[in-house]
């Protein structure tokens, strides 16, 4: 999931940020269902490299990351277990974790197009590759939790991990992947989409249909 150049510090921290951010958000969902310790830690683990696994096979990207760096499976099962010591807690900060899901959606994102450039696709696979490493961890934590999809019901998500996936591969397209701005500007414009999408609650239009029109 993260093959990111030595130089790319940030983005790498911001990694280590999002795979313990989305594993302590999946942490809390286990919590809801009455999970014991080792589901907890294993829905952690899913949720947190589950997208960049999905990817990696898709591409033919061996080895996986997590097997490649076990330091990342590490990271997302530690958090996973302090979140239950500290579930009353981080309960209560809402906020800190919608922006924290936030940043892991954007980081993810990035990471998943980096790979995918690296492994010389299309740019239109470059996209999705950043969005299935951004979104499909989450998605497999609501199933595994018999949850409808947070990507299917709530505020632009899907929608963020594409704009930022577009971002991203231009810049890259334009080699600006050599300098720090790249993952700043784009980092800050994904971050920025998604907390505004979640203070105005912009979604994108329902399809509603009870099968009893005629």
């Amino acid at each position: 999931m993260w093959t990111l150049p030595p130089t790319d510090s940030v983005l790498h921290v911001l990694s280590f940020i999002a795979v313990a951010a989305q594993s302590m958000t999946a942490a809390l969902a286990a919590g809801k269902r009455s999970m014991d310790w080792a589901g907890v830690c294993m829905l952690g683990a899913i949720t947190a490299l589950g997208g960049g696994t999905i990817r990696d096979v898709l591409l033919g990207h061996y080895p996986l990351v997590w097997v490649a760096h076990p330091i990342y499976l590490v990271i997302a099962g530690v958090a996973a277990l302090v979140t239950i010591g500290l579930a009353r807690l981080v309960v209560r900060l809402n906020l800190a974790f919608l922006v924290l899901d936030a940043i892991g959606l954007v980081v993810f994102t990035m990471a998943g197009c980096d790979v995918a450039w690296q492994v010389g696709v299309p740019v239109a696979i470059v996209i999705v590759s950043g969005m299935i490493t951004g979104c499909a961890g989450g998605v497999l934590r609501d199933i595994l939790c018999n949850e409808v999809p947070l990507l299917f019901r709530s505020e632009l998500y899907a929608s963020v991990s594409v704009v930022t996936g577009l971002f991203y591969a231009a810049a890259l397209r334009l080699q600006l992947n050599d300098t720090l701005w790249a993952v700043l500007l784009t980092f800050v414009l994904g971050l920025t989409f998604r907390l505004l999408a979640i203070r105005y609650k912009w979604e994108m239009p329902k399809f509603v249909f009870s099968g009893e029109e005629r």
